[in-house]
């Protein structure tokens, strides 16, 4: 067994990741690769698919704080614009068969949440749901957030349309 993640966002995927056999590599986050003053950021995880593909994973763990999924309205999704660029070069560098993804890791704090269909997913008493969005949309997409921060995030129109769920990242 491997040893579980510390951050609960990126344990909770993990487990997901371990429930539905996908095989997988978990990366040194708080590691960075590349000459100093122009290292990279590393991923969190990386995803071998059935196919010859694979996904670049970088989890963001936020929290939900509303009482419906329907609409994909009330969803945090920013990041820095370092996990942007980040991932774009890790794709480029990784080449073809690499897909670079941010996986939103959404803690459930509501006990009754319409889940408009979807799956929660159970880790001891905490309920998470999961979205993936494709760095190039996000980067294509993505608007500052804050310029001290260097934050970016998606519209909520934007992140409706790109969000996925992550069964239908991997088949």
């Amino acid at each position: 067994m491997r040893e579980a993640s510390v951050n609960h966002y990126e344990r909770a995927f993990e487990h997901w990741l371990i429930d539905g056999q996908v095989d997988y590599v978990r990366a040194d986050e708080h590691k960075r690769i590349g000459a100093v003053g122009q290292s990279v950021k590393n991923f969190d995880f990386l995803i071998y698919t059935r196919s010859a593909r694979r996904i670049v994973v970088e989890v963001k763990g936020r929290t939900f704080r509303g009482t419906s999924l329907v609409g994909m309205k009330g969803f945090e999704c920013w990041v820095t614009q370092d996990d942007v660029e980040g991932l774009v070069k890790w794709q480029k560098a990784l080449g073809v068969d690499h897909e670079a993804v941010f996986v939103f890791a959404y803690r459930l704090a509501q006990a009754d949440v319409d889940l408009d269909g979807r799956e929660a997913f159970c880790l001891g008493s905490d309920r998470y749901v999961f979205f993936a969005v494709r760095v190039d949309d996000y980067a294509r997409a993505m608007k500052r957030r804050s310029p001290k921060w260097r934050t970016v995030t998606l519209p909520a129109a934007a992140f409706g349309r790109y969000a996925m769920e992550l069964t239908s990242l991997l088949n």
